[in-house]
């Protein structure tokens, strides 16, 4: 079973650069995407054999996740249960008999970190989501969790030290989440690898240098370790500032 995550940064825009092409290419069970940037009827774009799922933020041209699916779902959730955080469409959720399939947008800190206070309530409030579906059967997680959890995980660690994205407070939800019962897919397979990332800034020509982020991920619950079979960054697809990533689990 192949799952395939994007940040679209704007679908419709995508849809402009390929995006129809890019999903068919990667030919997956599930493929999430987050930054749809979209409402309701805004854009209809359906694929043969998918049932899609769609999260819309409240603010316009802002946010949204969504998921397509070639397997119907027991049940579809829409954010986590909690108001404060239920209005951006950062998450949704599919129940498959085996395994919950959550995509999630996480916030950003932003510039300053003017938003971090929240952030650091919203991981508090996402992992207790999480944990709450892990009591009940395992999980796949994937989106862009904007965190580059270690320093081989971008390319200038110390300049961005106390930058959106590589705090202190929030590498450290991110190895609190892992050491909660959840694997980082990629590092399961590539535990040194470097310079290969799935985001780069539209200035200053990152992307032809390469200096870019790893911060979108699919993470599984540790249990299922042994069935994980593949993990990919898609670093030769283009569209967005972001680039797919991929699992393959049995």
């Amino acid at each position: 079973m192949k799952l395939v995550s994007w940040n679209v940064n704007g679908l419709r825009a995508c849809v402009g650069k390929g995006f129809q092409e890019v999903f068919k290419q990667l030919d997956a069970d599930f493929f999430c995407l987050q930054e749809t940037k979209m409402q309701a009827g805004q854009l209809d774009l359906d694929f043969p054999g998918y049932e899609s799922y769609w999260n819309y933020a409240e603010k316009k041209g802002y946010s949204g996740t969504a998921i397509y699916s070639r397997h119907k779902p027991l049940s579809v959730n829409y954010g986590i249960g909690v108001d404060e955080h239920d209005h951006e469409g950062r998450v949704v959720t599919l129940e498959l008999p085996e395994f919950f399939l959550v995509t999630v947008y996480t916030p950003n800190s932003q510039d300053e970190l003017r938003r971090l206070d929240y952030r650091m309530r919203w991981e508090t409030d996402f992992q207790a989501y999480l944990k709450g579906l892990d009591s009940k059967k395992p999980v796949i997680v994937c989106g862009d969790m904007n965190v580059a959890h270690q320093e081989i995980d971008l390319k200038n660690p110390k300049t961005n030290r106390r930058n959106a994205g590589f705090t202190d407070e929030e590498r450290a939800r991110m190895s609190e989440l892992l050491s909660s019962g959840f694997t980082d897919t990629f590092r399961f397979f590539y535990p040194d690898a470097t310079d290969i990332y799935s985001w780069w800034s539209y200035r200053f020509r990152a992307r032809e240098k390469n200096a870019g982020w790893r911060i979108d991920y699919f993470l599984t619950s540790s249990r299922i370790d042994n069935r994980l079979k593949a993990a990919s960054i898609h670093t030769d697809i283009y569209g967005s500032d972001h680039c797919p990533v991929s699992l393959v689990i049995e």
